[in-house]
């Protein structure tokens, strides 16, 4: 996401909202969400692709072709503390539906308030698929979990022919300290050995002890995975390459970034997964297309394609529960079973409030991204939440 994208959406935040057409029923979504600081460069493309997603349902006569939508966006400059103080004022300001930023921290603080007053609450695209335990009935996954993104990443890493892998992992989060782990369980469970284990705290810069951790491993290792991102993951790689290792890197969707690009050959050949891929004559690549001509500049990630996914949910659970209260629309929005939305489809029913949808393989080369593959894993194979 461009600064000047961040820069847009921070003037709206500072108004205070975005308010639809004034209309007597009227759907309130309160968007607790970070427009600055670290946690911008994710959740202002999702919150952008909701706002399209607002747009046209608002044209087409609201959600569910009866509530006008009305979007209160603040910004909660990816902290803990100010998002529950906005959560609150979304809270007392009759908000029917919140979202909560792409971290654990902020989405557990906003998300148990919403859950105490009996409002669903979505993460912009935070993929812990432990949250919905911890918060409560209320609260519903977004984004692609992290063990979904584990368990596609060893199913392919064994495609491949990988027979052993490294874990790069950071305890600073649950993303980066649980999803390498779970991409190993799956790994060995299909026959494959992690070999080794390292960690990285962040902002690290500095890569070189644990680079040479890694040449002096026998076997070798294959595959390195790692949850890693920006700044991290650039300093890993620049330094794993430099030292002339060539084992195959596979990263999540945190990555999802014009700077993974941007690293030239260094990140030649990194596969990463993330919520979808514009395949020519899909739903998706039309998306894509429309958020270019809305926006004036083409999007370069997937984060704003599920804010438009959520807002469907939304949409359609408004339309089957008939009500705007609280617990009719978690009931509704826990009853979807292959819903279609942008990035294919969406099901919530029986998933423990998180969603069984597709998961893009994408592999970076020749200063682009290439598609290599769109798959639902077998639930069989996903590990359990830690």
């Amino acid at each position: 996401m461009t600064p000047r994208t961040v820069l847009r959406l921070g003037a709206l935040a500072a108004a205070g909202m975005v308010t639809a057409a004034q209309a007597d029923d009227t759907l309130k979504i309160g968007f607790a969400v970070s427009l600055t600081d670290y946690l911008a460069p994710y959740d202002s493309p999702t919150v952008d692709g909701a706002k399209i997603a607002i747009d046209d349902l608002n044209a087409d006569g609201g959600a569910a072709g009866q509530y006008q939508i009305e979007a209160m966006i603040r910004d909660v400059r990816s902290d803990t503390v100010q998002t529950s103080v906005v959560v609150q004022e979304f809270i007392d300001a009759g908000a029917q539906v919140i979202v909560v930023p792409c971290d654990d921290d902020p989405a557990i603080a906003g998300g148990l308030l919403a859950q105490q007053a009996e409002i669903p609450v979505f993460s912009t695209c935070a993929t812990n698929a432990g949250l919905p335990g911890a918060i409560g009935d209320f609260y519903f996954v977004n984004y692609v979990a992290d063990t979904i993104q584990g368990a596609t990443l060893a199913e392919y890493a064994r495609e491949q022919g990988y027979e052993n892998a490294y874990l790069l992992v950071s305890p600073d989060t649950t993303y980066t300290g649980n999803l390498p782990e779970y991409f190993g369980e799956v790994f060995e469970e299909l026959g494959g050995t992690v070999v080794g284990r390292g960690t990285y705290t962040f902002g690290q810069q500095d890569f070189s002890a644990e680079v040479t951790r890694i040449t002096a491993l026998d076997p070798q290792p294959d595959v390195i995975m790692t949850s890693a991102y920006e700044p991290d993951f650039p300093a890993f790689l620049r330094r794993l390459r430099g030292a002339g290792i060539d084992a195959a890197v596979l990263g999540s969707d945190g990555i999802d970034s014009p700077t993974t690009i941007a690293l030239g050959d260094v990140s030649e050949g990194v596969v990463f997964t993330n919520a979808g891929a514009p395949v020519a004559g899909t739903r998706l690549a039309d998306f894509f297309a429309q958020y270019e001509a809305v926006m004036g500049e083409p999007l370069t990630n997937s984060f704003a394609a599920t804010g438009y996914d959520m807002m469907l949910v939304i949409d359609h659970a408004v339309r089957e529960a008939g009500s705007l209260e609280g617990p009719a629309l978690r009931d509704a929005i826990a009853a979807i079973d292959g819903l279609e939305v942008v990035t294919g489809t969406v099901t919530y029913k029986d998933r423990g409030r998180v969603p069984a949808r597709a998961v893009a393989l994408n592999r970076v080369g020749d200063g682009t991204v290439t598609h290599v593959d769109t798959r639902i894993i077998d639930p069989g194979l996903v590990p359990a939440s830690r």
